[in-house]
């Protein structure tokens, strides 16, 4: 199905070829993404970007932390198109007004400032984005990790909120020039064959060797022209899980008309990749080739075909509840009883968001289930279309009419179920779900209180041929149906109504309307001379997720409050953390209020003359993970830390530049460790790191550092931080972001 090549390739006349008249660096310079990235990069080194984006988009979890940050550092009016989408949590009722407060502060700041406002359940993210926002040769920056819409040339990013608060501010957003790999599409799918299918085989091939990670993914070759644009889009929005920085595909009619239909035609350009582009990896899908997937829990990329799973359900179930009792011991986990009479079969099925919601999807998930029934036992089937305007149309079409027969639900444009805030299933549940994730707890499960629920990720069709047998595991490719599918048909009055449109007429004397959970960031300290930091958790997962660092449903209504949202930092993965981490900020404020407390001079003591160190010795807490950052782009994950006192992160390898990056705008060091290099300590050690202000100052990057364990014995560890750029330097040593900002606003 899928074959990965290493080596670098070039690019000719629409197919791949690995030697050229042109040099390798001629040839990256024919690649799309070159082009778009060039064409959006302040004058300067073409191979370190500054990229100034041409629109941004947040939603309800992130925009009021951002805007926050922003108008601490001087924000008058937002310079470039802004989307504030309201698709998380609005129909959560924690908290009580709190939700809601946020979104009227999201009106409001859209006034003020010249933004856009799109209301709670008009539509999620990622869909106003493709059909208001995205168009040829563009690049788009979003707080939220699956801001992709390369299937539309465009060039879109997904980060933390400090990213998007730069741009507000009229900074850039900084980069090594980065690998580029073709992922060269062949062929046409079979009946029953859906994106999220195609997505799947593409994550299980490249996440665990980091194949493509922080490389931008260019898609090109003949399979593209079968593919209609939903599917596209079903596929592009998957690649986050890959671990890649950024995507973008060959344009052709089918973009035309996508972008005619939405009103916007004269924003279509023909892309492609020049005579000769050079690539330095490659990625063959045979999309006939590709068979129904599943994705079992923890990770999309745990994914086998569904035929092999069914063919070895025990076996794969089995692993997955031995690794679920290693995560969740509280936990009674029981998933091999769903292996009975003659097949697996599930609870839930659920189709929703950004990849699931789109109308190609649905509409051939009702040819599946047309006539047919959802059954009246435990499986149910939850629809959520992206958008009111997808909704309004599968309402004319009668295909909203076709699935409510069938005993499906229909319910609002909204992300819940990809995030924990809706459709939880029952204890032990299994759920099927075309969304974009099926990490820990990520359907809303508390494993603390003895709650396991497993997702599974699979297509709307495969879901709905499970439907249609009333809850037993069928791939679409084994039901009988015909597919009849329908012209799309956009109606732009639904958002001209309703969407709130700003830019370039802001409102400055517009009062923000700031509920009483809408907070200001706490003040932070500069970094102090030396460091020594508490592990407050050491995390020994192959991969951690920001979902376990800081965890998404219901504790994200309290976004807008950072230290009562601090108060769930890894809650669900390290109970103990924020006590210590508490412990840790409580003695610093002693130590920075001149009291000397004995108990760091003593740690102190281990490595030089304590008393005498206490004075320039910043004291925090510290979080070891292997392999931190996988997951969500929500600066959470990292100002969460911060806001506790967390003061660095001590890990072999970041899995994602986008939790990097917020670690840094947070204030907080990026440590790594050599492969090899043994970290057997554990929570309640320390790191001491000598004359850390210098070292990241004058741009060391090999900082020999000491560890003093709990029985009292000392350790030598070196620890890095590579690659900083003289800004973030200079962030680092400020405190944070907004220190940085208000020191040079002075």
């Amino acid at each position: 199905m899928i074959q990965l090549n290493k080596q670098g390739t070039f690019f000719h006349n629409g197919a791949p070829c690995p030697t050229a008249p042109v040099t390798a660096d001629e040839g990256r310079r024919q690649t799309m993404a070159w082009h778009i990235l060039q064409s959006h990069n302040t004058p300067g080194d073409p191979a370190a970007l500054r990229i100034r984006f041409d629109a941004l988009v947040s939603h309800d979890i992130t925009y009021v932390g951002i805007i926050q940050q922003a108008r601490a550092s001087g924000l008058k009016r937002f310079p470039l198109p802004y989307a504030l989408t309201n698709c998380h949590n609005s129909l959560c009722a924690v908290g009580g007004t709190i939700n809601e407060d946020d979104h009227v502060f999201g009106l409001s700041a859209a006034k003020k400032y010249g933004g856009i406002y799109v209301p709670a359940n008009q539509s999620v993210i990622h869909s106003y984005a493709r059909e208001q926002l995205a168009s040829c040769g563009k690049m788009i920056l979003g707080s939220d990790s699956h801001t992709r819409y390369g299937a539309l040339g465009t060039m879109a990013v997904g980060e933390g909120g400090p990213e998007l608060c730069k741009q507000l501010l009229k900074n850039t957003w900084d980069i090594p020039y980065p690998e580029v790999v073709l992922v060269y599409l062949t062929g046409k799918p079979r009946q029953g064959v859906g994106p999220h299918d195609v997505a799947l085989a593409l994550i299980k091939a490249t996440f665990a060797d980091g194949f493509v990670n922080n490389r931008v993914l260019e898609f090109a070759g003949p399979g593209i022209a079968g593919l209609p644009m939903d599917y596209r889009s079903g596929i592009d929005v998957m690649t986050t899980e890959t671990t890649c920085l950024s995507s973008i595909w060959q344009t052709d009619e089918t973009t035309r008309d996508y972008l005619t239909l939405h009103g916007r035609e004269a924003e279509y350009q023909p892309l492609q990749p020049g005579p000769w582009a050079y690539y330095d990896r490659s990625v063959t899908i045979a999309l006939d080739e590709i068979e129904p997937m599943i994705a079992l829990p923890f990770h999309p990329s745990n994914a086998y075909t569904i035929r092999e799973f069914l063919d070895n359900a025990q076996d794969i179930l089995a692993a997955v509840e031995a690794d679920a009792r290693a995560r969740f011991p509280k936990a009674d986990i029981h998933l091999l009883d769903k292996c009975r009479d003659g097949g697996v079969w599930a609870d839930q099925g659920v189709i929703a968001g950004c990849a699931g919601g789109l109308f190609d999807n649905i509409t051939e998930a009702a040819d599946i289930l047309r006539g047919e029934s959802c059954g009246s036992g435990y499986f149910s089937l939850d629809v959520y279309p992206t958008s009111v305007p997808v909704s309004l149309e599968l309402t004319r079409t009668g295909v909203t009419a076709d699935l409510l027969e069938t005993g499906a639900i229909i319910k609002p444009s909204f992300c819940g179920p990809c995030f924990g805030a809706g459709d939880v299933p029952a204890n032990n549940g299994l759920s099927l779900r075309h969304t974009t994730r099926n990490f820990p707890n990520r359907e809303g499960s508390k494993p603390a209180e003895g709650q396991f629920a497993g997702v599974c990720l699979m297509d709307a069709r495969s879901i709905a041929a499970t439907a249609r047998n009333g809850g037993k595991i069928t791939p679409a490719t084994e039901v009988d149906y015909a597919p009849q599918p329908l012209p799309y048909h956009f109606d732009q009055g639904v958002y001209a109504r309703r969407v709130y449109n700003g830019f370039g007429h802001p409102q400055p004397d517009t009062e923000l309307i700031l509920g009483p959970n809408i907070t200001d960031w706490p003040s932070m300290p500069p970094l102090g001379e030396h460091l020594l930091v508490e592990l407050a958790a050491v995390l020994r997962d192959e991969v951690t997720t920001t979902d376990e660092l800081i965890p998404s449903g219901e504790t994200s209504s309290y976004r807008s409050n950072p230290l009562r949202l601090a108060e769930f930092t890894l809650s669900r993965r390290e109970p103990a953390y924020v006590g210590r981490a508490k412990a840790a900020a409580a003695l610093e404020a002693q130590r920075r209020d001149g009291k000397a407390p004995e108990h760091l001079k003593k740690i102190l003591d281990k490595v030089g003359d304590g008393a005498a160190l206490l004075a320039d010795t910043q004291f925090g807490s510290c979080v070891f993970a292997n392999r931190p950052g996988d997951g969500s782009a929500r600066e959470q994950a990292a100002s969460c830390q911060k806001v506790l006192g967390g003061l660095a992160n001590i890990c072999y390898e970041f899995a994602t530049k986008r939790y990097r990056s917020n670690c840094i705008n947070w204030g907080m060091l990026p440590f790594t460790l050599d492969d090899g290099t043994p970290f057997p300590y554990e929570s309640g050690d320390c790191v001491f790191v000598p004359h850390i202000r210098a070292a990241v100052a004058e741009g060391r990057e090999d900082i020999p550092a000491k560890v003093i364990r709990t029985d009292g014995t000392v350790a030598d560890l070196l620890l890095h931080v590579r690659g900083l750029t003289a800004e973030e330097q200079e962030i680092l040593l400020d405190g944070c972001l907004m220190n940085y900002y208000a020191k040079r606003a002075e």
